[in-house]
C-alpha cells in the first residue's frame, strides 16, 4: 500500500515515509491510495474474536506487504492490550467504551499503535526525534504516555492554558522525563496553528526532526478503524440496520469510521456528533464549509473550529456533498443538553457518561428517533472521572477515581507558559 496526499501534489510514499512526515509536503494529509475491501467470510470470522485478534487481522490486511506478520502481531499485542467492551445502555443503544487504556481515553488506541510503529522504524542511535502535538484534552496524555521513556524521542505537548480539565492536564504535565508541556495563552486552534507553522518551517525541520502525533498522522488514524469492526462483531446477530455516532472535534475518529466502511464495515449511516463547534454539521446541512474560532464548552476535547481531518473526509468523497451527506448526518448540542443527557442516562440505567460520550448518545438518539429495527452504537470516548465538575453535578454523587488517574493528581506539574507566538515556540523546540 502507498499513501497519497489529499491535495494530490506529492508523490505517493510508503508507510515509513508517511509516518515520519506527518503532513504531506504539499500541505495535505496522507491517505491510503486504496482501502482493500474485506470479504464476507473474513467479516463473519470476527464474531467471537478479541479486540487484539481482530486488530491483527486488519493490520495485516492493510500493512502486510510493508511489515512482516510477526512484527504486526508484536506491535498489536503490546499496544492494544486492553479490552473495548460494548455496553447496552437502553434498547437499541450501545456504548463502545474506548476508555480502558492507560490514559482512559480513546486516543490510547491510535497513540500506542503509532508509537509501536515508530519504535520499529526509528534508529534510537540517530538524531533525536521531536514529537510535536497540540491537544484540546486527551491527545496530550495519550501521546505522552505512549512515548514516555522511549530512547531517541522527545515529546512536546501544546495545550490551551485554562481550557483543559485539571485531570486531563495532570496526566501529561506531571510526567517529566522526555515529555515537555507548553501552556499556550489561546485556544486549541491557536495551538494547532503553531504546530502547522512548525511543520511548514523547512529550516527548523532540517535542524530538528519533527514528527506529528495528532490525528493528522496516518499512523494514528489507521488503528482507529479497528474498533469499529470490533463493535459490530460484538452486536447481537440481528437483521436491523446499524447506525454509529461518533463524538467529533478534529474528526479523525469519524474519518477512520468512514474508511472502515469503505473496507466493508456494515454500517448504514454515521452521525457526526458535535458540541456548538458545529462547522461540519453545518457543512452537511448546507454544503458550504466555513471554519470559525472555536467556542469553549464542557466537552472541551471537541472545541475545534477548524478540524484538520475534514480535508480527509472530503478526499474520501471526492468533495461530493451529496455523497457524504447520504452517509453522514450532522448533530450538534449545547452544554445544557449535554448535561441533561448525563443526568437522564444515569437516572434510567445507572450508566455514567462523560460530556463527550453524552454528545455521541444524543446524536445517536436524534438520528434514529423516527426509525425502527436499528442497532445504534455511540463511541464512549473518555472515562467520566476525567470530568468531575460536570458529571458529579448531574448524577448527584462523587465519582470513584480509578487508580490510573488518581496516581498523577498529587504529583507536581511542570510546564512552560507562552503566548501564541511562533518564534517563541521555535526557540523552545531548538533548545
Amino acid at each position: 500500500m502507498k499513501f497519497v496526499s489529499t491535495r494530490g501534489q506529492t508523490e505517493p510514499v510508503d508507510l515509513r515515509s508517511a509516518l515520519f512526515a506527518g503532513p504531506a509536503p504539499d500541505g495535505g494529509l496522507f491517505m491510503p491510495d486504496h482501502l482493500p475491501e474485506l470479504d464476507a467470510r473474513t467479516l463473519a470470522s470476527f464474531r467471537g474474536m478479541s479486540f487484539s485478534e481482530i486488530s491483527i487481522v486488519l493490520a495485516n490486511h492493510l500493512l502486510g506487504p510493508e511489515l512482516p506478520g510477526s512484527t504486526i502481531e508484536s506491535i498489536v499485542t503490546q499496544s492494544l492490550d486492553f479490552d473495548i467492551p460494548l455496553v447496552n445502555i437502553e434498547p437499541g443503544a450501545w456504548a463502545l467504551e474506548l476508555f480502558h487504556g492507560p490514559t482512559m481515553a480513546f486516543k490510547d488506541v491510535g497513540a500506542r499503535f503509532m508509537a509501536g510503529l515508530m519504535s520499529h522504524y526509528h534508529d534510537a542511535s540517530g538524531p533525536e526525534l521531536t514529537i510535536l502535538v497540540a491537544t484540546s484534552g486527551d491527545t496530550g496524555s495519550a501521546i505522552a504516555h505512549a512515548f514516555l521513556g522511549l530512547p531517541g524521542i522527545r515529546v512536546v505537548v501544546l495545550f490551551p492554558h485554562g481550557r483543559v480539565s485539571t485531570r486531563q492536564q495532570k496526566q501529561f504535565t506531571t510526567l517529566g522525563q522526555n515529555v515537555a508541556s507548553i501552556a499556550v495563552d489561546g485556544t486549541f486552534d491557536d495551538c494547532q496553528a503553531l504546530v502547522r507553522q512548525a511543520f511548514a518551517d523547512e529550516s527548523l525541520r532540517e535542524e530538528r526532526p519533527l514528527v506529528s502525533a495528532n490525528s493528522i498522522n496516518i499512523g494514528r488514524l489507521l488503528p482507529q478503524m479497528f474498533y469499529y469492526f470490533y463493535a459490530v462483531a460484538q452486536l447481537p446477530e440481528r437483521s436491523g440496520k446499524i447506525v454509529m455516532a461518533t463524538p467529533s472535534g478534529n474528526f479523525g475518529n469519524l474519518t477512520a469510521g468512514l474508511m472502515a466502511r469503505r473496507m466493508g464495515l456494515p454500517v448504514s449511516r454515521f452521525v457526526a456528533a458535535t458540541n456548538v463547534n458545529d462547522v461540519v454539521p453545518e457543512y452537511l446541512k448546507r454544503g458550504q464549509f466555513e471554519a470559525r474560532p472555536s467556542r469553549t464548552t464542557v466537552s472541551n476535547a471537541m472545541d475545534v473550529g477548524h478540524p484538520s481531518n475534514f480535508e480527509r473526509m472530503m478526499h474520501l468523497y471526492e468533495d461530493d456533498h451529496g455523497r457524504i451527506s447520504t452517509d453522514v448526518v450532522g448533530s450538534s448540542w449545547s452544554d445544557e443538553s449535554t448535561k441533561s443527557a448525563i443526568q437522564r442516562v444515569y437516572e434510567r440505567s445507572g450508566h455514567i457518561l462523560d460530556p463527550h460520550s453524552a454528545i455521541g448518545y444524543l446524536g445517536l438518539c436524534d438520528a434514529t428517533k423516527s426509525e425502527s429495527n436499528i442497532e445504534g452504537v455511540f463511541l464512549a470516548t473518555a472515562h467520566p472521572a476525567k470530568f468531575p465538575d460536570v458529571v458529579e453535578s448531574q448524577i448527584g454523587k462523587p465519582l470513584t477515581v480509578p487508580d490510573r488517574l488518581a496516581r498523577c493528581l498529587d504529583e507536581p506539574e511542570h510546564f512552560t507558559t507562552m503566548n501564541a507566538d511562533y518564534l517563541r515556540l521555535r526557540t523552545i523546540l531548538n533548545a
